[in-house]
């Protein structure tokens, strides 16, 4: 097989010298790739190629992705250099620590991102949340689009894993009934990253990099949810700055444990019953936010 640096320059047709192991996130490897001018790219490799194949396009998925996120006015993504099943080459992001200042460029980018909008909701291409594939058949309403495709497809499989009992199952399964009325007033499809959680969060001195991306057309609110689930530096400041170029629709915060549901959903299947309580939490949340 051939080496990592040797996967870069076939794909990229740039010469490359050294690979620096990174660690591991789910079931690909992470590296650090000199280039013979002596810059850096970001690369993902499948750790086991000869797998069932349940990560049959990936790669795909974000490469195309982050290319459509990147057509959005300013978008805050890497460059995609490379990319096969196997292999994907991004440009190298030099993290800063997190300022004020950044956070409010990128709640403007995140703005604009959005804004940008997208054809409907779901995508062209079949996605991937982590290791999982994610449903991107388009829809024409947002609620059902959620309902059907992101909440239902991983309690059932949540449940599958021994990870919600019965009970736990029926409490989501209220949410997924009542949908349409917790969703509020309709929005038009936004451009969304997907999986906009603070570790997908790249700062800048003047902003920050997203990556990553579960990307699709979608519900804007829910990129702003992923970002309060597990806590983003300045999160306030982003948000302000955010609605200062896109006010949200009234009654945004009470949405909020509705957004978050899906991702908590999908780390149900991923990590286990740790992850229960939240979840459960969550779709308790969400149904007193309908009065």
């Amino acid at each position: 097989m051939p080496s990592v640096a040797a996967r870069v320059t076939e794909l990229t047709g740039r010469e490359a010298d050294a690979a620096v192991a990174l660690g591991a996130r789910h079931e690909w490897e992470l590296h650090r790739v000199r280039l013979g001018d002596g810059s850096s790219v970001f690369v993902k490799a499948v750790v086991d190629p000869s797998a069932d194949g349940h990560l049959d396009g990936l790669f795909r998925a974000e490469a195309l992705g982050l290319d459509w996120l990147g057509r959005s006015f300013g978008s805050p993504v890497p460059e995609v250099l490379g990319w096969d099943a196997r292999t994907l080459v991004l440009s190298w992001v030099e993290e800063r620590p997190p300022s004020p200042r950044a956070a409010r460029r990128f709640g403007h980018q995140l703005a604009a991102m959005h804004l940008s909008g997208a054809e409907e909701f779901g995508a062209s291409w079949q996605g991937f949340v982590g290791p999982l594939p994610l449903d991107n058949t388009p829809a024409a309403s947002w609620p059902r689009f959620y309902a059907e495709q992101r909440l239902a497809p991983y309690l059932r499989l949540a449940a599958d894993r021994g990870a919600l009992t019965p009970g736990d199952v029926r409490t989501v399964e209220r949410v997924i009934d009542a949908v349409e009325d917790l969703a509020g007033d309709p929005e038009p499809p936004a451009r969304i990253h997907g999986d906009l959680w603070s570790g997908n969060v790249l700062w800048q001195e003047d902003g920050a990099v997203v990556v990553d991306p579960a990307a699709h057309g979608g519900h804007r609110e829910t990129d702003l949810a992923m970002l309060a689930l597990f806590g983003l530096p300045h999160l306030d400041i982003v948000r302000d700055a955010y609605n200062e170029a896109a006010p949200l629709a009234d009654g945004w915060r009470r949405r909020i444990p509705l957004h978050q549901l899906h991702p908590l959903l999908v780390h149900v299947c991923l990590f286990g019953a740790a992850y229960r309580t939240t979840t459960l939490e969550a779709a308790r949340a969400a149904l007193r936010a309908a009065g």
